[in-house]
């Protein structure tokens, strides 16, 4: 996926919305960020997840971490696969590196996300005051 095609939310989630359907993963500034991914826990298929709050975590050597949903809804499809292979978080983020896929509930919240050139923005001020 193109990076510039896809929606933000503050605390580093991505959503490519296809139909009613929107991937999420985390965004590869997130991802550099953590290093040294060690463990992964995502929701199940059926579970609903709710925006801006948790849906799972992520557990580097420096810290702990929750997932926050971009969007509201049902959990239709989870990548399996990803808690075995966390580089590929690191390594490609916005393909291999997805975490679930949602089937939304209100398309409204996509509103509440940001595109690419606001999230860079967010991510060079951030880099700013550290």
């Amino acid at each position: 996926m193109d990076p510039a095609t896809l929606k933000y939310s503050t605390s580093h989630e991505w959503a490519h919305v296809d139909g009613d359907v929107a991937t999420v993963g985390i965004s590869d500034y997130a991802a550099k960020h953590l290093s040294d991914l060690v463990y992964l826990d995502l929701p199940e298929v059926g579970d609903i997840v709710t925006a801006g709050k948790p849906f799972g975590e992520i557990e580097s050597v420096k810290a702990v971490s929750d997932l926050n949903a971009p969007v509201s809804g049902e959990v239709v499809e989870v990548n399996t696969e990803l808690p075995d292979y966390l580089e590929r978080i690191a390594d490609s983020p916005f393909d291999e590196g997805w975490m679930i896929k949602i089937k939304l509930t209100d398309a409204g919240e996509l509103d509440a996300l940001v595109d690419h050139e606001a999230y860079q923005k967010q991510c060079e001020a951030a880099e700013k005051k550290s």
